[in-house]
């Protein structure tokens, strides 16, 4: 069934390749970007092109996830133009590489704002349209460090992420009395196919990472790069990415898994999630909120009450 869906952080990486996908399935896609007349303005035409050339619809919408007001508005427009919204996928995130020392402050909450609170106004726009409805699908993108490996020099992203999984598990369980549905989607390390690495944030701090690259861990920054890209075997395809959120969208109402691992480096993140969400999933049950754990569906409600 064509869905309506909304992505964040659609210009590039995961957000750009799971946006044509989505459409190539079928589905109306609104692919959230900032500043589309501006540094967005090729990623824009390019969808426009995509759109065209595959017959697909595929649009873009204004979203800079970092304003309530910019959010607000491309959820109105989305509702407005298709009538509801189905999907919303919260995928925008930044990636910083350095010793964690070197990050200000400011820098952290600078990307604590992008990874996490930015789900936050997304939610506070969408949410409330979804639960009007009945019946709705919140998508994370998280990331294998949440559980995982977490090798150094990454860690204000690998933290900021962390934020992110855990505002995703609890919103799951307020979400499924109103009959909204959540998948989490956990990429692995993949080191080429997006602009994680090339685009990643640098410390502010210029003289406290120089202390760092003199001293005792002089070279730690290089060794960290290509121990990372050595452990990614050749033919990772980060289009695997944008095919497990498709196949999650295409699932039946709660049919859907609660995570799904797509994780070249196999780094652990599958197994010590297995035994994070049952040590959750047993409290739940433990304290009689089992119900919590399984979307209800609201119509199905409605049609036995009558």
């Amino acid at each position: 069934m064509k869905k309506i869906i909304a992505i964040t952080g659609a210009s590039s990486g995961f957000g750009a390749l799971a946006a044509r996908a989505l459409a190539q399935a079928g589905h109306t896609v609104y692919a959230g970007m900032r500043d589309t007349p501006g540094r967005n303005a090729p990623q824009v035409d390019a969808a426009r092109k995509f759109a065209a050339e595959k017959k697909v619809d595929l649009r873009t919408v204004e979203m800079d996830v970092a304003s309530q007001e910019s959010v607000d508005r491309a959820i109105q427009q989305i509702v407005k133009e298709s009538g509801r919204l189905d999907v919303v996928i919260h995928n925008a995130g930044h990636m910083v590489f350095g010793p964690a020392e070197a990050f200000t402050p400011e820098q952290l909450a600078e990307l604590y704002d992008i990874n996490v609170l930015s789900t936050q106004r997304v939610n506070r726009a969408a949410l409330p349209q979804l639960r009007r409805q009945r019946k709705g699908l919140v998508v994370w993108v998280s990331s294998s460090s949440s559980a995982g490996g977490t090798p150094p020099y990454l860690s204000p992203y690998f933290a900021a992420k962390a934020g992110m999984d855990a505002m995703a598990v609890q919103y799951a369980r307020e979400l499924t009395r109103w009959g909204i549905e959540t998948s989490i989607i956990v990429p692995g390390a993949f080191t080429g196919g997006t602009n994680h690495f090339a685009h990643s944030g640098r410390p502010a701090d210029a003289a406290r990472a120089a202390e760092y690259e003199a001293g005792a861990t002089k070279g730690l920054s290089e060794q960290t790069q290509k121990a990372f890209a050595a452990i990614a075997p050749p033919d990772a395809d980060v289009s695997t990415v944008a095919d497990a959120i498709v196949k999650v969208v295409d699932m039946p109402f709660g049919k859907r898994p609660f995570r799904v691992h797509v994780d070249p480096t196999q780094d652990g993140a599958d197994v010590a999630f297995a035994v994070m969400d049952r040590v959750r999933a047993e409290l739940l049950r433990r304290v009689g909120l089992d119900d919590l754990l399984r979307p209800r569906d609201l119509d199905a409600d409605l049609y036995n009450a009558a």
